[in-house]
């Protein structure tokens, strides 16, 4: 499994403005256990989708950006590609699923942030 890298409310909206190509952003809570699950399914598909970066963001620690995103309930994901956000990834928990998930979103438009 591959590590996941982290953002928090500093350096998230620059690094995936900044960013080309996708990524996925995680939201999560240590005391989720569908988030841990999540999180192994997330660096394994890293591991086989190296051109994807993927983020974590842990929701207890950045309430503020918890909030901006309207979460209310975790695991969320989310996709960006080249610095723009495409939408919320609702999938099951599985690689097939979140590829197709992904690939989804990549055909539809750029939208608003929530």
């Amino acid at each position: 499994m591959t590590a996941l890298s982290s953002l928090n409310q500093f350096d998230f909206h620059h690094t995936l403005e900044e960013r080309k190509g996708q990524s996925i952003v995680f939201f999560s809570s240590s005391s989720c256990a569908s988030c841990s699950f999540w999180k192994q399914l997330l660096g394994n598909y890293k591991a086989t989708h190296p051109d994807i970066e993927v983020y974590e963001v842990d929701a207890k620690q950045d309430q503020a950006l918890a909030e901006e995103f309207s979460l209310f309930h975790l695991p969320a994901l989310f996709l960006y590609a080249d610095g723009a956000f495409r939408s919320e990834l609702q999938c099951e928990a599985n690689l097939d699923k979140l590829d197709a998930a992904v690939a989804l979103a990549l055909r539809n438009p750029p939208q608003e942030l929530p």
